[in-house]
């Protein structure tokens, strides 16, 4: 393990030390979480070694092989960190690195948050078992609230440590293993404690379009416009739903007529879905098991987080001419901001009209 990974590892355990004191509850939730953090730095390999070493799967060596380009890239191109994350390899043996549990309240957007001491209050709790995860969600379950458990490939810790490129992030080609790492990179790059909406469409946004860089610098042609175009559709009709949700909840109603117009409003969200898939790519059904899977305020979170403010930043970018060093100052500036400052001026980039 690298030695400066190892002296913050010990910087973070004094932290975790005093958090523990918090009762029993705490000492199960941070101790797993150091536990987790800690296999995974021990099972990381320089991805120098595993392509030098022939007895490798060829497969995943021809991967790392193109991650390094685009790791290369990142710091080349879009300016991102140089250091050595995503230089490192580490297969931990599961699907996922974390599951995060999101929830909310029955009549409620706004995400239960969760605050620790290097990211800030964060929107929803992540777990390194999937059991654990589970059985979290099941609790918050039965206390009322709406919930969401979703499998994560990969994560940043900001810096802290150097993040390994995982065999969760392999699952979804290359093009998305580039993707991913575009994506955490602007993490370590840039971020604001206490505000995950802003955090993640910045890197969503860094995600997009660095991957659409990348694609050109190589002379690929811009990929598949019409998933994309199904993804944004898909983003778009989930938004929308959001608001309407968002105005019934603003309404004072009793609670068996909320709960009754709540259901109604997921199942014109399940309707608008299919209208649009038959109309617009029939026989297509990427999404349908999302979009039939039980539906909740807090399935909707990841949206409302990792898309909300995409387009904002979109037109940010557009404003410096696409200069990348540009582009991260402004973000810089609008991460200096008071909370209603930052939606204010981020609302204020956002396109007029949005539709699918």
């Amino acid at each position: 393990m690298p030695a400066l990974d190892v002296v913050r590892l010990w910087r973070v355990v004094p932290v975790l030390a005093l958090l523990l004191l918090g009762g029993c509850s705490s000492l199960s939730y941070y101790s797993q979480l150091a536990s987790g953090q800690w296999q995974l730095l021990q099972a990381r390999t320089p991805v120098a070694e595993v392509l030098a070493d022939p007895g490798r799967d060829p497969r995943l060596r021809q991967h790392l092989a193109l991650a390094q380009q685009a790791r290369r890239f990142a710091s080349e191109q879009l300016h991102l960190p140089d250091n050595q994350s995503y230089r490192l390899y580490a297969d931990i043996g599961r699907p996922y690195v974390v599951w995060n549990v999101f929830a909310t309240e029955e009549f409620s957007l706004t995400p239960v948050t969760h605050c620790f001491p290097i990211a800030g209050c964060v929107a929803y709790r992540g777990y390194y078992s999937q059991g654990r995860a589970r059985g979290a969600a099941a609790l918050q379950k039965q206390a009322g609230q709406d919930v969401y458990v979703a499998g994560i490939e990969a994560y940043s810790t900001l810096g802290w440590f150097s993040d390994p490129i995982l065999n969760t992030m392999l699952g979804w080609g290359d093009e998305r293993l580039a993707a991913l790492i575009f994506h955490e990179l602007a993490h370590q790059r840039f971020y604001v404690q206490d505000d995950t909406a802003f955090n993640e469409s910045y890197a969503s946004f860094v995600e997009q379009q660095g991957a659409r860089q990348w694609r050109a610098a190589r002379g690929l042609p811009a990929q598949d416009d019409i998933r994309s175009a199904q993804r944004d559709a898909l983003t778009a009709l989930v938004l929308e739903a959001r608001q309407r949700l968002q105005a019934l909840y603003a309404q004072p109603l009793p609670a068996s007529v909320m709960r009754e117009r709540k259901a109604a409003q997921f199942e014109r969200l399940r309707h608008e879905y299919r209208t649009l898939r038959d109309r617009r790519w029939p026989g297509d059904t990427r999404f349908d098991a999302w979009i039939n899977a039980p539906l909740n305020n807090a399935r909707l979170l990841p949206f409302g987080l990792y898309e909300h403010w995409v387009p904002a930043f979109a037109a940010l970018f557009a404003q410096v001419g696409g200069d990348w060093p540009r582009f991260y100052a402004r973000v810089e500036h609008l991460g200096k901001l008071t909370p209603a400052e930052r939606t204010a001026a981020l609302q204020a980039l956002m396109p007029a009209v949005q539709h699918p």
